[in-house]
């Protein structure tokens, strides 16, 4: 049963210069249990996407369709929204998390803030060391100010925030940058762990290596669009895209053999081409590809690339 979903995505900020096409023409499906990872280069859209499902994104025009559970839910009022999805069943761990923790209150007064933010009438206590213990923390933790912790322990902090309400589905936003690879495989570890426990996440990351551990669905994304989506395995076992095979080919291999990359750099989001926003950069590029790709089907999804009609 879907439990997630988006049709025709759309997300523009608007600019002195003009519109900027963040997000453009997304769609993706998810399956109860499953969890998604979106990946692609720096400003392609990854995190306006994660906050467009939130509905966290001011001064930003959003249309299209994102449904969940049955709902759609840019239709619904923000006050119904806020009231009964956000951080109750949909939640989200920042870019820069580590960075949004207040340094003048302990870490239990954030979390009660969250609460009562939110309508919270339960057993605060509770629920507030229920929700640390689940990040491997003691209880301990919640009496010290963010500067008392190191950056793997204020990284599980900020998980365990936004897993106070108990959410149905997380989207995390590069949860592991800035720390070191063993706090890394720390925290991959403990996605791992919710994951099995039924939760649902949303993996916002650059590192492909970080999504095969947790994603069961991967969407690539180059300039504002989906450009493939699939299963974890199809995307790496058979990546069809030229941008998805320039990604995974510039990961460095045991093998030995030197990691490539795409040379060129991303379009502008400002005047989205009506062409392929890969054309400039692609090995394989040909005439058709002046013209604005359709979304071929593929085996577990679709992909931007006339080479594919």
């Amino acid at each position: 049963m879907t439990f997630l979903s988006a049709r025709g995505l759309n997300a523009r900020y608007r600019s002195s210069k003009g519109p900027v096409y963040a997000v453009d023409d997304v769609d993706f499906e998810l399956k109860d249990g499953e969890s998604i990872g979106i990946a692609g280069e720096s400003a392609c859209g990854k995190s306006t996407l994660g906050l467009a499902v939130i509905r966290m994104l001011p001064g930003a025009d959003i249309d299209g369709r994102i449904s969940f559970d049955g709902k759609s839910l840019l239709e619904m009022p923000e006050e119904e929204f806020d009231r009964q999805f956000r951080w109750k069943k949909i939640s989200m761990i920042f870019q820069g998390a580590m960075n949004s923790l207040d340094p003048v209150f302990t870490i239990r007064d954030q979390f009660l803030e969250v609460l009562k933010q939110h309508g919270f009438e339960g057993d605060a206590g509770k629920t507030i060391s229920d929700a640390i213990k689940s990040v491997k923390l003691e209880d301990s933790v919640l009496k010290k100010y963010p500067h008392e912790l190191s950056g793997g322990m204020k990284q599980r902090a900020v998980i365990a925030m936004a897993l106070l309400l108990k959410p149905k589905f997380v989207i995390a936003d590069e949860p592991t940058t800035a720390l070191d690879v063993l706090i890394q495989a720390q925290i991959i570890n403990l996605l791992k762990s919710l994951k099995k426990d039924g939760m649902s996440f949303m993996l916002i990351t650059h590192d492909l290596a970080v999504l095969s551990e947790i994603a069961d669905k991967i969407g690539i994304m180059y300039g504002g669009q989906i450009v493939e989506f699939g299963t974890s395995e199809e995307i790496y076992k058979n990546p069809k895209h030229p941008y998805t095979q320039g990604l995974l080919e510039s990961i460095p291999t045991l093998k030995g053999d030197p990691p490539k990359y795409i040379k060129g750099i991303p379009p502008s989001l400002l005047d989205a081409p009506t062409r392929c926003r890969f054309i400039d950069r692609c090995p394989q590029a040909v005439e058709k590809c002046k013209q604005l790709p359709p979304k071929f089907e593929t085996d577990t999804g679709y992909v931007r690339c006339w080479l594919y009609e």
